[in-house]
């Protein structure tokens, strides 16, 4: 699961990763806005999910604001469901504060998976289904092109269904 800022703009990302089953937005620890994601891990492994996240989905050195979204609820956040995962997310983010990827520090978190709350049916889907909305066109679709751009592999067209 991954918090990054609005759950629009994320759970859109994660549709469009080739492997990715479903992706669906909800809210975290009570209100922090989050995106369960559901994948084939024989297509798209963990790793590629964390560089996802890290380098297209949301910015890492922005704690409780992502673009206009400010507050405690756009927190940055990985979720792990196992000690595995917890792992890979350590390891990942060692790799990039050692390659100085980012001018400013990562201050995204890393917490164990707890409850999730579906978000209400007007939030699942809505990039895709408000394409032209000026919010989608300015935040959420030059992240789809960076995920085109820098993941050809892993782009697909056609997004994953919502559970």
């Amino acid at each position: 699961m991954f918090a990054g800022g609005c759950f629009w703009g994320v759970e859109s990302v994660f549709e469009h990763v080739h492997g990715v089953r479903a992706a669906v937005s909800g809210y975290a620890d009570g209100m922090i806005e989050a995106v369960r994601v559901r994948y084939d891990p024989e297509q798209v492994s963990y790793r590629e999910l964390l560089e996802v996240f890290f380098l297209i989905a949301h910015d890492p050195t922005s704690r409780d604001r992502q673009g206009p979204d400010v507050g405690p609820e756009y927190r940055a956040v990985v979720y792990y469901g196992s000690p595995e995962q917890r792992q890979a997310v350590m390891g990942y983010l060692a790799e990039l504060e050692g390659s100085h990827r980012f001018s400013k520090p990562i201050v995204t978190e890393v917490r164990p998976l707890g409850p999730f709350r579906v978000a209400e049916t007007f939030h699942q889907n809505y990039a895709v289904r408000h394409a032209k909305d000026p919010y989608i066109v300015i935040n959420d679709a030059p992240k789809l092109e960076r995920l085109r751009r820098a993941y050809p592999g892993l782009f697909q067209e056609r997004s994953a269904l919502v559970e």
